[in-house]
């Protein structure tokens, strides 16, 4: 609870990365509504994504804004770029993601460019396999910036004190 309220106070970009219109046919005909992908970050390492639902298109944005700061994820970044090579996966979706020197920029795609730049990393590599989907490919970026892990982390999980190691 505690975390909801301090997320709140935080500056997040919005990137719509999807807008959809959708129908539902009913016996007088067709009713449309809107469904926005929105995918939200402070550009230090906090990311989220929301999927928002309305009979309007500002609705929806703002239904899925309100989503995604309730699903925030923290991406461990290690200078401008992250800590190693990681494969996300979501249905058939299947996205590839790896550090890069500086200087590189970010190479990505529509819906994995949105998360990676809302995050804050300046250089990485990516490659979308199967699945373009942009709900599978956002979903499947987000599974592979979850595996992150930083270099302390994995030497507490061995039970390594860093300065045994160096």
């Amino acid at each position: 609870m505690a975390d909801a309220l301090v997320h709140e106070k935080l500056e997040f970009t919005e990137h719509v990365v999807h807008m959809g219109r959708v129908a539902k046919v009913v016996k007088g005909g067709r009713r449309f509504s809107f469904a926005a992908l929105v995918v939200i970050g402070n550009g230090e390492g906090l990311v989220g994504f929301g999927l928002g639902k309305a009979q309007e298109v500002s609705e929806a944005i703002r239904k899925g804004g309100e989503r995604a700061r309730k699903n925030l994820i923290r991406v461990p970044i290690t200078g401008t770029t992250l800590p190693h090579e990681v494969n996300g996966r979501y249905g058939a979706g299947n996205v590839m993601i790896r550090p890069a020197s500086p200087g590189t920029g970010v190479i990505a795609g529509g819906a994995v460019r949105a998360i990676l730049e809302a995050a804050g990393v300046k250089d990485v590599l990516t490659k979308c396999v199967g699945s373009r989907n942009p709900h599978n490919v956002v979903r499947a970026t987000i599974d592979g910036l979850r595996q992150l892990t930083t270099r302390d982390e994995v030497l507490e999980k061995r039970g390594l004190i860093q300065s045994e190691v160096e």
